[in-house]
């Protein structure tokens, strides 16, 4: 744990990357096999769950230190950490643990095991043995919620360079669907096959959005363009005659859309295809909400299925015939996909994602504005001699999505945030009028700048009208423009309206309340766009 303890101070006291990965690399270099690999899992997001309440963690620590839960609170908002704030308070241990990150993470698993007053004593004596750092860590694993300025990406490159394996290789090996129980950090990293897996995806390639114009790109002709379709994106493998579905999110999902199960026959062993789960009834795609009533079931109904069906909307072919095609350009890879689809029928389960036809910019421009009327956010631009790479990468994939739909409303509540900022008030409520009255319709926390925060913070404090719990109801002074990408019929909402991906898109200091926007503004939109 010591080593780790020091690793992750290394890591959140530099933002320069090339100091992340040297810190990552030594610690590799020196740290045991079990301790690595769970290691790579933690930045993985291959967390341990949560075993302990913090609310309980919140009551020992103050019986421990003797501070009262209203001292408590107060130091929690001015650290705005809950395991950092814990690791402070406590009194200095009186022992000292040389024992290994693998054992610690294996204790706090078995935490779950126990009562909570069995979790209590466990708890205290760990506390007991472990400096402050180590206590922060083992707090952060104990609440699941162990997060640090890694990114997956990150922590391969420092992988390669202890290794001396290359980047590509290692994005792949590491996904999939194992954890630390299930192999070896010289079984995970160093195995020569990887393919011996079968279930085994590749790490997806993802486009960073447009914001320069799209001339500045170059000629028309050197780019592909597709709509961007609003699903999951996802991976169908076939391998000796069995299916996987992985999702975007490294996330095994095959049992949640069974649809697909037919194509372990219907494609040839050694195919892999990038694209969308997308809902599709009749010849068109259905919205995003509809999707929503699969995600996150546990079964899937005949119902469900009837109701929200899915194909897949095929972008991408990275392996053919048994082989990893990723290095061919991607106008090759269009055309093995094409030839694909055309000898194998997939019975309507795999469309093929139609390319825009365009000869300038303005076609191009044209297409995108016409978005919505396909359910589609916009056009993904893909240049045409680009290889299929691992990660985000600039340059060769770009998503031009339509400007989102707006709103004015008025903030009517407020609440903390969280983490950095737990000492402000970041998470709004908005209304619009409905009459003379104002109807609550959104939530929204981003979008706004550290000092714009901090301003709506001191207006809270000091226009408070009622509290609930956490929530502070405020007087009504403050318009926003709320940007958001759908809107949707809800009867969940007082408004009647539901939004997709809200956000504040800015203080509107120039608009006094009484010119934000009204409920029946939203049901238009709802009308035009839902």
């Amino acid at each position: 744990m010591e080593k780790f303890a020091r690793l992750f101070t290394r890591l959140d006291q530099t933002t320069k990357t090339n100091t992340k990965v040297a810190a990552l690399a030594e610690y590799f270099a020196e740290a045991e096999d079990e301790d690595k690999i769970w290691t790579i899992a933690l930045l993985s997001h291959r967390r341990p769950r949560r075993t302990v309440k913090s609310t309980l963690l919140r009551e020992w620590t103050s019986e421990i230190s003797g501070i009262p839960g209203w001292l408590f609170e107060e130091s929690y908002y001015t650290v705005a950490d809950l395991a950092e704030t814990i690791a402070l308070v406590l009194p200095e241990a009186e022992r000292e643990s040389d024992e290994s990150l693998s054992y610690w993470i294996n204790y706090v698993r078995d935490l779950g095991n126990l009562d909570d007053e069995g979790k209590r004593e466990a708890v205290y004596d760990a506390w007991n043995m472990l400096d402050t750092t180590e206590r922060f860590v083992f707090n952060k694993l104990i609440t699941g919620s162990f997060r640090v300025g890694v990114s997956q990406k990150l922590m391969v490159r420092a992988l390669a360079k202890y290794s001396e394996i290359e980047e590509n290789i290692l994005a792949h090996r590491l996904m999939g669907d194992w954890t630390p129980d299930s192999t070896t950090f010289m079984e995970l990293v160093f195995t020569e096959n990887p393919s011996d897996n079968i279930s085994r995806p590749y790490p997806f390639y993802l486009a960073y959005a447009l914001e320069q114009e799209p001339a500045e790109l170059g000629p028309v002709t050197d780019w592909q363009a597709e709509r961007k379709w609003d699903g999951i994106r996802g991976q169908v493998i076939v391998r000796e005659d069995e299916l996987f579905v992985w999702s975007r999110g490294e996330e095994l999902v095959t049992p949640k859309f069974p649809e697909y199960h037919p194509l372990a026959d219907l494609l040839p062993n050694g195919t892999v295809i990038d694209g969308e789960i997308l809902p599709y009834r009749d010849g068109s795609p259905l919205t995003f909400n509809d999707l929503q009533t699969r995600i996150g079931r546990k079964n899937v109904t005949k119902k469900i299925l009837e109701s929200a069906p899915v194909v897949l909307m095929a972008y991408d072919l990275l392996e053919y015939e048994g082989k990893d095609i990723r290095e061919l350009p991607m106008q090759e890879r269009r055309e093995l996909l094409e030839r694909l689809l055309e000898e194998n029928d997939t019975q309507g389960l795999v469309i093929l994602s139609e390319i825009v036809p365009a000869e300038n910019w303005e076609d191009l421009a044209a297409a995108r504005a016409e978005s919505r009327a396909f359910l589609s956010e916009g056009l993904m631009l893909k240049r045409k001699n680009s290889p299929y790479r691992s990660g985000r990468k600039r340059g060769d994939w770009w998503k031009w999505k339509v400007e989102p739909l707006t709103i004015d409303a008025v903030m009517i509540y407020a609440q903390r945030g969280s983490g950095r900022r737990a000492n402000l008030y970041t998470d709004y409520t908005f209304a619009v009028w409905d009459g003379d009255k104002l109807v609550p319709f959104t939530k929204a926390y981003s979008g706004l700048t550290d000092k714009e925060f901090r301003q709506v913070t001191a207006y809270v404090r000091k226009n408070t009208l009622e509290r609930f719990g956490p929530v502070r109801s405020v007087k009504p002074k403050h318009v926003f423009e709320i940007a958001f990408e759908g809107i949707r019929e809800s009867t969940r909402h007082k408004s009647g309206v539901a939004l997709r991906f809200p956000r504040m898109l800015r203080w509107r200091h120039d608009k006094p309340i009484e010119e934000a926007n009204t409920l029946d503004d939203l049901k238009q939109l709802l009308k035009q766009y839902g």
